[in-house]
């Protein structure tokens, strides 16, 4: 950064003057001569001279001495009210004379292109009409500079401009040069043997620049970001059992041939330990420390784990201080074996100092309020000290993502016995607006336009509105979440939301859903959580009048016609046609087409539910969600397993019962290769003599078995000259295998890895309506399938005919993700193995999205 100052009239030599404070005129005057009224003060034109004489506080008996004198001179120069202050002796009076600093009229910005003026003006301490000071001005120009370098802009300049105006007055204009963006071009490990550089890059945040780094800002060199890094790193290893790690540096570079930075860690990895014994102790005589086992994370014979080990020692710490041991300190302990590679840790509890919470002090907060804070907390004044609990506190607060910065400290108490917890906070940003674009093979180009406040009002509210629009989905939904209802850890949901999904190339209907939901959510452990929930929608079907126009009555005489050669000939007499097969001649005379499929129909379960209207369901439903996963975004190792529950029938028009597992594990395994496998299933019920709607089967695709279009699995209406639709099933069944690895040629910042997979699932046992004795759409035993050879009873054979084979459908395939800069991105070529022989296949699947 480049500073420099030009001045331009009279003011220059008022500018070169103002050093002169420090060297200002003192003249030695006899201390018994002066009093506070004896000075005189001259120069002065917006200062009162009662406020400057006010700077010279009088010693005993009232006098000035040299001392009192000399103190107020740096008062005076200390207000930056002055550009010069000089003292003299006259006449037996001491004179002050003063040079007032000028008044800024007005501040502007020039060349600033980056950063909006709005932006500058709050972060600088001149401002107008206030009391122009050259030390605040290049203060202000470091300042300006400071917030280009968190950008990434290095080699800003910045260069305060002074203007004199009349009446002692100057404008002030700091001229910007902004300079390009300083990336960071490279990052290396030096020292990493049990993992490679590839892998270690997931690790930090600092990311190297490339194409598209203009979208995102993770390449932009930030000192704090680099050693926040290295911690990252030294956790990482101590997670994965290298308890000696050390991470030794963290070197920065700049390189002025690619203008940016060159990054490189040394790391010294030492072995990988695993734990051979662990043991409790405690000095505690009324307390079992075996007791404590059942909270222990770190298990004999795995990997040494430190962050296992200090969430045992939280819950441990916890547990103790519920059991009434407040100041229960619980001390891990672990005893390397070097040789064997191995710790023995020993979670020792002992009884801790007897320490109190005096007071909660929260600094930083200018738009969350206090009690949004204090609720993060499981202690407050008056409590023990639990060092445990302030940690977790801390994390709390982090994840609330309202904080740039939060850090708990403590002071010193009014006693000994008495702590004072300091939270420092620095708030960010916490509203968005965005507007998301994407296209997927299912549901064609979606676009949404949404705004959502993380800290509604301050008070740690979540609040969203959104309106989506595509080619075969629209709607709209305004989502509310109260984290802390009545003061509790239960957090309360409301959602009321539209949905509209148009007939596309996969259905023959399109829906409307107008519902509204709340919910509970509970936090049973940091990887637990419970949802409690209500839903009441209401859902009808839409459906052109071409393809819902059966009507199979009495007077078309075609239904008592039974033709024996051609039994295809039934579905191909137009309105008011006839055939004649054998000597018999019949005649459509419904006006409608023979039977409901001679104009393409669509399925029987449809139609019925076309007829029905509006269907309302009411359901009570509950879902448990266990996390380990280490990154949601991009998982490499952990487990995720979603149970979920839905109760119909609490009035409504419906009733079911729908249960839906789905598991996903992810391990590390070798050079960079992460494993995958995949389970789900789920089985539908009806209950209460009421029949299943078709609408509220399981549909299932490629999100079983990838290679099948959407709704291509599964039960399916046979007829050939209707839509064909897909019915859906009450049980279904789906396992997948997957191998993602990065393609090493090319750099880790592009994102870009792939996978190979293996997938098997299936869907079955159709149970929604199939005879409409409204339309004629009956089953009579001994009908035959169109597919089959004809019989005597095929003219009859009226009711829904579809295939329900329990089929294991099977698929291979390679896929592409790429984690860019538009969003999670993914294409998929599958090719399916087995499958039904009406199934629906399709070998290519993309989807994605982003906001922007």
């Amino acid at each position: 950064m480049m500073l420099g100052m030009r001045v331009r009239g009279g003011l220059l030599a008022a500018l070169i003057m103002v050093a002169a404070p420090l060297g200002g005129a003192l003249v030695s005057v006899p201390a018994a001569a002066q009093t506070v009224a004896s000075i005189a003060v001259e120069g002065n034109r917006r200062v009162e001279v009662e406020t400057i004489r006010s700077y010279f506080k009088p010693g005993p008996g009232g006098r000035l001495g040299q001392a009192q004198i000399d103190d107020g001179l740096k008062a005076l120069i200390e207000t930056g009210l002055f550009q010069d202050v000089r003292i003299n002796q006259v006449g037996g009076r001491l004179v002050v004379t003063v040079v007032e600093n000028a008044v800024i009229g007005r501040i502007a910005f020039e060349g600033n292109k980056k950063v909006k003026d709005e932006q500058l003006s709050a972060e600088i301490q001149s401002k107008p009409r206030g009391t122009f000071s050259r030390p605040m001005v290049q203060s202000d120009a470091q300042r300006i500079a400071e917030i280009y370098r968190r950008s990434g802009r290095y080699d800003v300049r910045v260069t305060p401009e002074i203007i004199e105006q009349p009446n002692n007055r100057v404008d002030l204009i700091f001229t910007i040069t902004e300079g390009t963006k300083t990336g960071v071009r490279s990052i290396e490990f030096v020292g990493n043997v049990a993992y490679s550089s590839y892998r270690l890059k997931d690790v930090i945040k600092t990311r190297e620049s490339n194409l598209l780094s203009f979208l995102g800002g993770a390449d932009v060199y930030d000192p704090d970001r680099v050693e926040a890094d290295r911690d990252l790193i030294r956790r990482f290893y101590l997670k994965n059992g290298y308890a000696d790690v050390q991470v030794i540096a963290a070197l920065t570079e700049y390189d002025p041939d690619k203008k940016g930075f060159l990054v490189t860690f040394k790391i010294e990895e030492g072995q990988q330990y695993r734990v051979a014994s662990v043991d409790f102790q405690t000095s505690i005589p009324t307390l079992d420390a075996a007791s404590m086992r059942s909270f222990s994370r770190v298990t004999v014979g795995s990997v040494y784990n430190a962050e296992a080990l200090e969430k045992s020692v939280e819950e441990m710490q916890i547990e103790a201080s519920r059991r009434g041991y407040a100041f229960a300190v619980v001390r891990p302990r672990g005893d390397r074996n070097f040789e064997a590679h191995t710790v023995s840790i020993v979670f020792a509890v002992d009884e801790g100092p007897r320490t109190y919470i005096e007071r909660i002090n929260i600094r930083g907060n200018t738009r969350t309020r206090d009690y949004v804070i204090r609720r993060e907390f499981d202690l407050s004044e008056g409590d023990a000290y639990n060092r445990a609990l302030v940690d977790r506190a801390e994390r709390r607060l982090k994840n609330l993502d309202f904080f740039k910065a939060v850090k708990i400290l403590t002071e010193p108490g009014s006693s000994t016995d008495r702590v004072i917890l300091v939270v420092d906070l620095e708030e960010k940003s916490t509203g968005d607006f965005s507007v998301s674009g994407g296209y997927s093979t299912t549901d064609g180009a979606l676009a949404e336009v949404s705004i959502s406040e993380r800290n509604f009002l301050g008070r740690g509210l979540y609040a969203k509105a959104a309106v989506t629009y595509g080619q075969y989905a629209r709607g709209g939904s305004l989502s509310f979440v109260d984290p802390y209802l009545f003061d509790y850890r239960v957090a309360l949901g409301l959602d009321l939301f539209y949905r509209e999904q148009l007939a596309n190339s996969y259905i023959a209907y399109g829906t409307k859903t107008l519902g509204f939901s709340p919910r509970l959510g509970f936090t049973l452990r940091e990887d637990l959580a419970l949802q409690l929930r209500y839903s009441v929608y209401q859902q009808q079907i839409q459906l052109p009048n071409t393809l819902a126009n059966c009507n199979n009555n009495s007077s078309n005489s075609l239904l008592a016609f039974n033709p024996s050669p051609a039994y295809a000939n039934l579905f191909n007499v137009p309105n008011g046609g006839s055939i004649t097969e054998n000597g018999q001649t019949a005649t459509d005379t419904s006006g409608a087409g023979l039977w409901c499929y001679s104009d393409g129909e669509a399925s029987l379960p449809i139609r019925k539910e076309l007829q029905s209207g509006k269907a309302l369901t009411s359901a009570v439903g509950y879902s448990l969600n266990y996390n380990t996963l280490d990154n949601n975004k991009n998982p490499t190792d952990g487990l995720l397993i979603d149970w979920k529950q839905d109760f119909a029938g609490l009035g409504g028009d419906v009733r079911y019962i729908k249960s839906a597992i789905d598991a996903k594990y992810y391990t590390p395994l070798v050079a960079d290769i992460v494993g995958l496998i995949h389970l789900q299933g789920g089985m539908l019920n009806q209950f209460g003599g009421s029949e299943l709607r078709m609408l509220d089967h399981f549909q299932m695709g490629p999100n079983l078995v990838r290679g099948f279009a959407p709704n291509g699995i599964g039960p399916r209406d046979l007829n050939p000259f209707g839509t064909r639709d897909a019915l859906g099933g009450t049980k279904y069944w789906g396992a997948s295998f997957e191998l993602q690895m990065p393609f090493w040629f090319l750099p880790k910042e592009v994102g870009l890895k792939g996978s190979v997979y293996a997938d098997a699932g299936g869907l079955w046992d159709y149970k929604g309506p199939t005879s409409w004795a409204a339309t004629g759409e009956v089953n009579v035993p001994g009908c035959i399938k169109p597919t089959q050879s004809p019989n005597a009873n095929a003219g009859t054979c009226l009711g829904l005919q579809y295939d329900d084979g329990n089929v294991v459908r099977s698929s291979v395939g390679v896929g592409i993700i790429w984690a860019s800069p538009f969003g999670p991105l993914r294409f998929d070529y599958a090719v399916p193995l087995t499958k039904g022989q009406f199934d629906r296949v399709q070998q290519f699947k993309f989807g994605g999205g982003t906001s922007f």
